[in-house]
C-alpha cells in the first residue's frame, strides 16, 4: 500500500476499522471466481445500497420475535409496543436531522417516494406556468416525478447545467432561474460524480427570490452529517438503506408550516381524521402522508442505523471516507486508459470511470470474478450520462467499512483489465 495508505485513519470514532467491518456479517463473504478460486469481498457498491451491521439486523429480528403487530390500531400488547416502537424510530430521525419536531418526519418507502410526494402534492397549488429549477446532474427521482408533475400541470422545467470539472454551474443561476420560479430541487451528494454540491449558496438564492427548495439527500446522509436547520432548506428525502438501514424505508422532511397546507399523496387508512360516503377529513402531521399500514420494522431498522452512526460520529465517518477518496484518487490515476468522470473539489468517495476500449459492464464483471463489486451502467441519471458523453460508466462507492487494501485491489484489478486488452490488441 505504500505511505499514502498509511496515512489514511486506522480507526473511526475510537474503534478499529477491522472491528468496525466485523459489525457487518456480509463481509466475511468469500466470491467464487475463474479456476475454482473465491475471493474475499471487497464490496465498493455503497452508492446502490450499504449494508447492515448486526445491531440493524437485530432489531428487526427482535421486533418480529417479541412486538410484531400493526400500529396505531390495536389497544392490545404487542400493538402498544409496535406503537411506541414506531414513534421512538420517528424522535430519533427527527434528532438525527436536527429537524424542530417529529412532525416533520413522514416515513416513506424511500427518498424516491418521498420525493414523489412532494412533487404530487406541493404542486397542486401551483399555477400553470410555475417553473421547477432542476439540474443536469440528477438521479432519475429527481427528475421522472417532476415531469410527470409539469406534464399534469402545466408546469415549466429549468435546469442548471454541470460544468467540465462534474460541478454545478452556478454562475448561471440568475440567468436559468425564469420568473415564475416556484421550487429548486437538487441533489446533495451526485451519485455519478460524488460531487457535494454547495447547497448554502443555492439557498441563499432561494431565499432572496421566496422559493423553496428540496435537497435529495439519499447520497449524503450516510457519508456527512446532515442539519436541516442548518441547510435551511423546506423539503429532504432520504432512503435508509443508503446509510446502513433496510430497504423499503426512507424519509420526507418537510416543514411543518408546508405540511399542514400540503393535500394528502395517497388516501386509505390513518391517514383521515373522519370519513363519510361523500367526503373525508385528514388526520393531523404526519400521519395524513401515511396511508395504509406503514413498514415498522424498516422505521426500527433505521431507528438502530442512525445510532449506529451516531455512535461512530458523523464527523469521523466523513473525515475517514475523505480520506479513502483521496487514496482511491491517486491509485485509480495510476491505472493506464482510465478516465474519472468529474473532478470535484469537495466530494465524496464515489467514482465513475471508463476504462479505455473496454465497456463498462465488462469490468464490472471481471472484477466481480476477483470479488470486487462495483456498479456498471447509466447508475438511473441518463441525461448526465449524455452531458459526459458516455452511455454507461462503472462506478465504485465507498462506505464506512471500506479499506485502503480493497481500493489496492480495484486498482491492481483493473491494470490486469487494461494489460489483457493491450495483449488481445497485439
Amino acid at each position: 500500500m505504500g505511505q499514502v495508505a498509511a496515512a489514511v485513519r486506522a480507526s473511526i470514532g475510537g474503534r478499529p476499522l477491522r472491528s468496525i467491518r466485523s459489525d457487518f456479517p456480509i463481509l466475511e463473504r468469500r466470491i467464487a471466481g475463474s479456476g475454482g478460486r473465491s475471493h474475499p469481498l471487497a464490496y465498493l457498491d455503497n452508492a446502490a445500497t450499504t449494508q447492515k451491521p448486526r445491531s440493524v439486523l437485530e432489531a428487526i429480528r427482535r421486533y418480529y420475535e417479541q412486538s410484531n403487530a400493526n400500529v396505531h390500531r390495536s389497544l392490545h400488547t404487542l400493538g402498544e409496543e409496535a406503537t411506541a416502537a414506531y414513534e421512538q424510530a420517528r424522535r430519533r430521525v427527527a434528532r438525527f436531522l436536527n429537524s424542530s419536531s417529529p412532525a416533520e418526519i413522514v416515513f416513506t418507502r424511500g427518498a424516491t417516494e418521498a420525493i414523489n410526494l412532494v412533487a404530487a402534492s406541493f404542486t397542486r397549488a401551483l399555477k400553470p406556468g410555475s417553473e421547477i429549477l432542476l439540474t443536469e446532474m440528477e438521479h432519475h427521482s429527481n427528475l421522472v416525478p417532476w415531469q410527470l408533475a409539469a406534464r399534469d400541470r402545466g408546469l415549466v422545467l429549468r435546469f442548471l447545467p454541470v460544468t467540465g470539472e462534474g460541478t454545478l454551474d452556478l454562475e448561471t443561476l440568475e440567468r436559468v432561474a425564469g420568473p415564475h420560479l416556484a421550487l429548486i430541487a437538487v441533489t446533495q451528494v451526485s451519485n455519478v460524480l460524488g460531487t457535494v454540491n454547495d447547497l448554502a449558496r443555492i439557498v441563499s438564492f432561494a431565499r432572496s427570490r421566496g422559493v423553496h427548495v428540496l435537497v435529495d439527500s439519499a447520497q449524503a446522509v450516510g457519508h456527512l452529517p446532515v442539519d436541516v436547520r442548518s441547510l435551511g432548506c423546506d423539503f429532504l428525502a432520504f432512503s435508509g438503506h443508503k446509510m446502513y438501514g433496510p430497504m423499503g424505508i426512507g424519509v420526507l422532511y418537510g416543514r411543518e408550516d408546508l405540511l399542514e397546507r400540503m393535500e394528502p399523496y395517497m388516501g386509505g387508512g390513518e391517514m383521515i381524521r373522519s370519513v363519510t360516503l361523500a367526503s373525508s377529513t385528514w388526520n393531523e402531521l404526519p400521519y395524513k402522508f401515511e396511508a395504509g399500514t406503514p413498514n415498522v420494522e424498516g422505521a426500527i431498522g433505521l431507528h438502530a442505523a442512525a445510532d449506529y452512526l451516531e455512535a461512530l460520529g458523523r464527523e469521523e465517518v466523513q473525515a475517514y471516507e475523505r480520506e479513502l477518496a483521496r487514496y482511491a484518487l491517486d491509485r485509480l490515476a495510476e491505472v493506464p486508459g482510465l478516465t474519472i468522470h468529474g473532478r470535484a473539489a469537495e466530494r465524496t468517495g464515489v467514482f465513475s470511470f471508463s476504462l479505455a476500449g473496454v465497456h463498462p459492464h465488462d469490468v464490472a464483471q471481471w472484477l466481480d470474478a476477483e470479488g470486487i463489486a462495483l456498479r456498471a451502467g447509466h447508475h438511473c441519471a441518463q441525461p448526465l450520462m449524455r452531458r459526459l458523453g458516455v452511455t454507461a460508466t462503472t462506478r465504485a462507492s465507498l462506505g464506512l467499512y471500506n479499506l485502503p487494501e480493497e481500493i489496492d485491489r480495484l486498482a491492481a484489478g483493473l491494470q490486469r483489465v487494461s494489460e489483457a486488452l493491450a495483449r488481445g490488441s497485439d
